[in-house]
């Protein structure tokens, strides 16, 4: 629990934690109230929680070598290391990389300063809005490619709203009508690609 400058009791719930931020001017007893009042929720939203917890994971973990070489979510008949296989994907991924951010910068009506690329282990892409940089995951080149079409729309609205509220959403789904196909892929939700 952390004391914040924020107007409600807020809860967040992770895979191993119930966090909570409360404001500076609610009493102990109150929150007390509140987090015993919360505490049967956490406990049935808990399983659900951790399953995605453990799919993002699983999603998001290093290729190994005896795992097939998927390229734009097509399997190759190429067998690579995983070091090969980074190397690879970063290649891949620098050749559409500009021709993908020329195309949805103008829809989005965001442009970025810089885009890198990064092994991230546990997001897709990132979003530094002060100096409007974007960083894509390597592993994205695994998915097809209107996967990382989603990440650069997701990372360029970001520039509009930083943050997750119902208007940066809004934003995207303006640009990218049909992000929830490529973003349910990307959270493990539509099952195995092939």
């Amino acid at each position: 629990m952390t004391k914040k400058r924020v107007k409600n009791i807020n809860f967040r719930l992770k895979p191993h934690a119930l966090m909570v931020s409360v404001p500076v001017s609610i009493s102990s007893k109150q929150t007390v109230q509140a987090i015993a009042y919360r505490v049967p929720w956490a406990i049935a939203n808990h399983p659900q929680v951790l399953e995605r917890y453990k799919r993002k994971n699983s999603a998001l973990a290093e290729p190994t070598a005896d795992t097939p070489l998927l390229l734009w979510g097509v399997t190759q008949s190429l067998t690579l290391t995983h070091d090969e296989k980074v190397a690879y994907y970063r290649q891949q991924l620098n050749e559409v990389m500009p021709s993908l951010f020329d195309k949805w910068q103008p829809v989005v009506g965001a442009y970025a300063n810089e885009m890198r690329l990064k092994k991230m282990h546990t997001r897709w892409g990132s979003c530094n809005t002060r100096a409007r940089r974007i960083w894509l995951s390597v592993y994205l080149p695994a998915y097809p490619v209107e996967c990382t079409e989603y990440v650069i729309v997701h990372e360029l609205c970001h520039l509009h709203h930083p943050n997750h509220s119902r208007a940066f959403w809004q934003t995207v789904e303006a640009a990218m009508p049909d992000y929830k196909r490529w973003h349910d892929m990307l959270a493990g939700k539509t099952g195995k690609l092939d």
